[in-house]
């Protein structure tokens, strides 16, 4: 029986078809094992969006190579490389880790990753030949609800990938290149996968995709203005999706990943005003708020038009945390532009944000324009936007003190709100003894920065104080 170690690299839509791919392996009745030492055939699921990505991806492939070649009985071990790194350099890799990897696979590759393997061994390749390529055109392939897949997140929390690529020009973005055209799976589909994972004891559905808000908009026979409500007779949309998701039985949230400002629209902020399951949380990158810099970018926005959204979606859902990223360093970003990028921030104190230093892409329009920003200057403003929003956290974090709010718990001693996604935002430290998995309201008690501190309701702190030093 072949075993199979695969290393899973990138962002959880990344992290998606790592699940899948381990679905197939199972259904073809090979063995999956953590330690990639001990594997007949390794998979190293890369990601390609960004320099330090590539980088940490290539890492992987080499210390893979390496560790093979120091044990005698791994000197036949497979290497195949996957995932956006393989889709987007496969013939520029196969020059340059000619001796390291065996075959490359993209993004369509997913599902039929059992008989590569198959076809790896039924043609043992000689030291000379070339790492077998099978990737094939521009990716097309996007899962269903009974695609094969082996969750890798914990029990209470899963993603759905409701969509695959992307239809945006942002000059700075290289994803519509790897990950193709935007296409959206059906209402229908994605509804029975969540159903599936409900009845399984999941309590958090994150729904992501390049673009979610673009959701069934593909479908479509014209697309009409971003910044109109959406017509719900035209067929399917995200608002749609949401309202069937929330009629599902169960305690659980569903949570919204990768929304784009312009796609937003009032029935859209109506709808998850009167969802109750969907999570007071959005997730909307506006990557700046300079129109030079917006324009720049091709963000099809304006400055003007994302303070009338934000304003518009606190007003609709009430108690709503939103997170947002911006890049500083683009090229032309002149101190002005950073400047009212930072009252921006100051201005709209966002429960949750990120900021990117820009990475120049290979490929991207932005990697050709003139005026790029030194990466002294790069840092610089990345320390200045993240001080900032530093302050701000603390801020958002006090204001929920004496407060009380249903977390769900993560792992003993963590938990998460509502405001709080998993990975990428801060942590709600609790009692150990809190069941994991579960939901539990708490009286928030105090805060770290990013981080609250809290209590089960009724708890005495004396007993809190306990909990705290047994961790």
């Amino acid at each position: 029986m072949i075993k199979v170690s695969l290393i899973s690299l990138g962002c959880a839509k990344n992290l998606v078809d790592s699940e899948i791919m381990i679905g197939h392996l199972h259904q073809a009745g090979m063995t999956v094992i953590p330690d990639a030492e001990k594997a007949d055939v390794v998979i190293v699921n890369t990601c390609s969006f960004i320099d330090s990505s590539k980088a940490e991806s290539i890492g992987h492939i080499l210390e893979v190579h390496q560790n093979k070649g120091m044990k005698k009985r791994r000197k036949e071990q497979k290497l195949i490389v996957a995932g956006c790194m393989s889709q987007r350099f496969s013939k520029d890799l196969s020059n340059s880790l000619h001796d390291e990897v065996d075959a490359f696979i993209g993004l369509d590759q997913v599902t039929k990753v059992a008989p590569i393997i198959e076809a790896i061994y039924a043609k043992e390749r000689g030291k000379k030949e070339a790492p077998i390529n099978f990737i094939e055109g521009k990716s097309t392939y996007i899962p269903d609800y009974d695609t094969p897949r082996f969750r890798l997140t914990p029990k209470h929390f899963a993603y759905i990938k409701i969509a695959e690529g992307c239809n945006h020009p942002c000059t700075f973005c290289i994803i519509p290149q790897i990950r193709g055209r935007h296409r959206s799976r059906t209402v229908d589909s994605v509804v029975q996968e969540a159903r599936r994972l409900v009845a399984e004891g999941v309590k958090e559905i994150n729904l992501i995709s390049q673009d979610t808000t673009f959701f069934g908009m593909d479908t479509w026979e014209q697309r009409p203005n971003p910044r109109t409500p959406v017509d719900s007779s035209r067929g399917t949309a995200l608002t749609t999706l949401l309202r069937e998701l929330n009629a599902i039985p169960g305690d659980f949230w569903i949570r919204l990943l990768y929304t784009h400002p312009a796609h937003w629209s009032d029935e859209l902020i109506r709808t998850i005003a009167e969802c109750p399951k969907v999570a007071r949380y959005i997730d909307i990158p506006l990557q700046h708020i300079s129109d030079a810099m917006l324009t720049r970018m091709q963000r099809e926005t304006s400055g003007d038009y994302i303070r009338d959204l934000l304003k518009r979606i606190r007003a609709g859902i009430p108690g709503i945390a939103i997170r947002t990223t911006f890049i500083v360093g683009f090229p032309g970003e002149t101190d002005a532009d950073v400047a009212e990028l930072c009252g921006f921030i100051r201005e709209t104190k966002f429960e949750r944000l990120g900021v990117f230093r820009y990475s120049q892409e290979e490929g991207t329009r932005g990697a050709k324009m003139e005026n790029q920003i030194p990466a002294k200057v790069k840092e610089a403003r990345w320390h200045q936007t993240m001080a900032l929003q530093q302050q701000i956290a603390a801020e958002v974090s006090k204001s929920h003190v004496g407060r009380t709010l249903k977390v769900l718990v993560e792992e003993p001693g963590v938990a998460r709100g509502e405001a709080d996604a998993p990975d990428i935002d801060g942590r709600v430290y609790v009692p150990r003894e809190l069941a994991v998995g579960e939901f539990v309201n708490v009286a928030i008690t105090g805060f770290q920065d990013y981080d609250l501190l809290a209590l089960p309701e009724g708890q005495k702190p004396a007993e809190y104080k306990v909990a705290r030093r047994a961790q």
